[in-house]
């Protein structure tokens, strides 16, 4: 899926965030509204990017926002896509979760589900681990990626 919008980029407490207009978010199939909007989770094991290798970027399946790079992405062995860091710290927001103990994380875009973050497990350096749902994201290869910015410039 590629996304060519006019994205409005605005200051949110300091931090850049790329805005993208709802009339250019995908219409979810039911597999992806039960995790995206109502916050279910895929089985473990199964999503499309838990073994997945290659190099590029991981945007939010609803909206389109770039949320993680390859380079942070690790395997936990959990069952989920992993990833240690996001692209943009203003992307993807924290919030208590409604069984009060995890912390969800969200687009900032679109509020969309996207997984749980967990820190203080030591898989990496960073010593955190977005846990992310592969339903909830998309990947574009890093390719494809740079001919996209070239054809915008």
């Amino acid at each position: 899926m590629e996304f060519h919008i006019n994205k409005d980029t605005i200051k949110d407490e300091g931090k850049t965030k790329i805005v993208i207009p709802k009339e250019m978010w995908k219409v979810l199939n039911p597999d992806e509204k039960f995790v995206i909007i109502d916050k279910g989770t895929e089985r473990p094991f199964t999503g499309k990017y838990y073994d997945f290798e290659e190099e590029g970027i991981y945007v939010c399946k609803q909206c389109g926002a770039e949320l993680y790079s390859s380079e942070d992405k690790f395997d936990a062995m959990c069952g989920w896509p992993s990833f240690d860091d996001v692209i943009n710290k203003a992307s993807v927001e924290r919030v208590l979760d409604k069984d009060g103990v995890r912390t969800e994380i969200i687009c900032s875009n679109c509020k969309g589900h996207l997984g749980h973050v967990f820190s203080g497990e030591g898989f990496t350096p960073k010593n955190t681990r977005h846990c992310v749902n592969s339903i909830s994201i998309e990947f574009e290869p890093r390719k494809k990626k740079e001919e996209k910015a070239t054809l915008e410039n």
